[in-house]
């Protein structure tokens, strides 16, 4: 039986544990890197990579401690739904931030391309 009936824990319960524990340790990084790392690119990396590892492992310790096959599905579906909106949604906020010339603090000069053709039409570019 699971540890939630007052028994001793089993070896699934420990594992559970661990798993959310991390999980939550792994989120709680991410979000700290987010307000730490100085630029775009760094933050939206750490926003991310980490992120989504900690929601994968919550869910597996919750799917661990109910083991219900319905629930297990719901879980299964959010870890999807984050291996594919994450990285999209990463790419498309650095994309923005890039093409819009965004002052992230770090001085980086991003070799004078232009956003778009008609933003800097007749200035010269920086590549020569």
């Amino acid at each position: 039986m699971n540890g939630m009936d007052g028994g001793a824990m089993t070896l699934v319960d420990w594992i559970a544990s661990a798993a959310i524990v991390l999980g939550a340790l792994m989120s709680l990084l991410a979000g700290i890197a987010v307000l730490r790392f100085p630029d775009t690119m760094s933050r939206i990396h750490a926003a991310t990579k980490p992120q989504v590892l900690g929601i994968m492992l919550l869910m597996l310790g919750v799917g661990l401690v109910l083991q219900s096959l319905a629930v297990v599905g719901v879980l299964v579906l959010i870890v999807i739904l984050q291996f594919v909106t994450a990285p999209v949604s990463a790419h498309l906020t650095v994309r923005s931030a890039y093409r819009s010339s965004i002052d992230d603090g770090t001085g980086v000069d991003h070799g004078g391309i232009p956003a778009t053709p008609e933003k800097d039409a007749g200035k010269p570019d920086a590549r020569g």
